[in-house]
């Protein structure tokens, strides 16, 4: 079934975007991975149709999501053993800046300048910026780059926005957009305007890799500093369905990974350095850029820095996938997370080859595609003020159904998980603010928060 050209508001037309779809591109799955816990729930469809969407009425006055239920994700763990029930709080969702309406907001994030100023990324290749206040009437113009982002393909645009750790100090900015002639993902770096805090110079642009796309879609697109301070980017399989050129389990190539990478040096014809501790830096037959490989299209990802590697803490992505499962991986450095041969903790037949788990890396959550479910949304660990018992939980969402999930994990195992909200939002990226708290961008063109 193809996907149609654009996104319409949840009219069941949910192959857009970064949709990450993926839904609509074929595949099957078999013998499930163990330890899975099977899901009780009846087996997927084959695709997910506007037909399989469950009644989606909105919600009282007042809130646009209220608790519901819903088939728990399966997780790689032990008995629930929780800290804080989260299925007993009694959430909402609310409208963050009544008077902000932006179309298709892909991503959001403050400058890390202390200015508590946020930056919106809009898929046709402009980054707006409006101070973090409820009674903000208008965003202004950042950066405008329309004229070199390629957004014909639902999965195309600008898709990522990073700020450089020192940009108080140097004004540098990274984005991921997708350009064409030829089909290619551009991660490049710019600059404020000297003269005007609030607005980018287009013309101090400067390329720091360019990745060949053989496909419109599966382009990740996620940009992240991590408390390390080196710039981490996700990229999909390059596109089409099943991954028919095998990127996945191909670590010579850049594309199906989550890649590390300096953009501060520089290294032979290269606009970057690789990380001297990258966890495949002169191995034969692996690219020194990759940090960990084996996904299919990681969608939306963070860092928890509580816990995990080094300093880095961990990594917690949402890898969108085939026609069956949706997964979130906590990724950690050299791993293989399994696409083509898995998806989710289920064997993937449309590899054509043999599904052994022996040296990869399973997920730590999955969910079928059922239910007008489509497409998995990496979201964060929460530490704001907000909502106080939901601190350390990793809140997720699925794009289509609007359904936002949370799970606690320890460190070794997840330890709790929970429906959190059943909402009527189509949710491309979760966001936090200078103080960790926690936005929600929307399809409906507003920013929302958790109450």
């Amino acid at each position: 079934m193809p996907c149609p050209q654009r996104l319409t508001p949840r009219t069941g037309v949910f192959c857009g975007l970064l949709l990450i779809l993926l839904v609509a591109c074929g595949g099957s799955t078999s013998t499930p991975l163990p330890p899975a816990v099977t899901p009780e729930a009846s087996p997927p469809p084959e695709s997910v149709s506007p037909a399989s969407t469950p009644d989606l009425t909105p919600p009282p006055t007042g809130a646009v999501g209220t608790t519901g239920t819903a088939p728990t994700p399966t997780f790689n763990g032990a008995s629930p053993t929780p800290q804080i029930p989260l299925d007993q709080l009694s959430l909402e969702v609310e409208v963050a800046f009544p008077q902000i309406s932006l179309p298709r907001m892909v991503f959001l994030t403050p400058a890390g300048d202390g200015s508590n100023r946020l930056f919106v990324a809009l898929q046709e290749g402009r980054v707006v910026v409006f101070p973090n206040q409820r009674e903000v009437q208008s965003a202004q113009v950042f950066l405008d780059i329309r004229d070199r982002v390629d957004d014909g393909g639902n999965e195309e645009g600008l898709l990522g926005l990073a700020f450089d750790p020192h940009f108080s100090e140097n004004g540098f900015f990274y984005v991921y957009y997708t350009g064409a002639g030829p089909k290619r993902s551009v991660i490049s770096r710019f600059a404020v305007d000297p003269g005007d805090p609030d607005r980018a110079d287009p013309d101090s642009e400067r390329v720091i890799l360019e990745v060949p796309q053989p496909f419109g879609n599966h382009n990740g697109g996620h940009l992240l500093f991590g408390p390390d301070g080196f710039l981490y980017i996700g990229l999909g399989d390059g596109g089409s369905g099943g991954d028919p050129q095998g990127h996945g389990q191909n670590p010579a190539t850049l594309l199906g990974s989550i890649l590390r990478i300096d953009p501060a040096g520089t290294e032979g014809n290269r606009n970057y350095a690789i990380p001297a501790d990258n966890p495949f830096l002169g191995r034969e037959g692996f690219r020194e850029e990759i940090w960990a490989y084996g996904f299919r299209n990681p969608w939306r990802f963070s860092f928890h820095r509580e816990t995990g590697h080094q300093d880095t803490g961990d990594l917690w992505v949402g890898d969108v996938g085939q026609n069956s499962f949706e997964e979130v991986d906590r990724v950690l450095p050299g791993r293989n997370y399994g696409w083509n041969l898995f998806e989710g903790f289920h064997c993937f037949s449309g590899s054509g080859r043999p599904c052994e788990p022996e040296g990869l890396e399973p997920p730590v959550v999955e969910y079928p595609l059922s239910g007008g479910n489509c497409a998995v949304t990496g979201g964060h660990v929460y530490r704001g003020s907000r909502v106080p018992d939901l601190r350390g939980a990793y809140i997720y969402a699925d794009f289509c159904s609007g359904r936002i999930w949370g799970l606690r994990h320890n460190g070794q195992q997840v330890t709790e998980q929970a429906l959190l909200l059943d909402t009527n939002l189509m949710i491309p990226s979760f966001a936090e603010d200078q103080t960790g708290e926690l936005l929600i961008l929307s399809f409906d063109g507003r920013i929302h928060q958790l109450r």
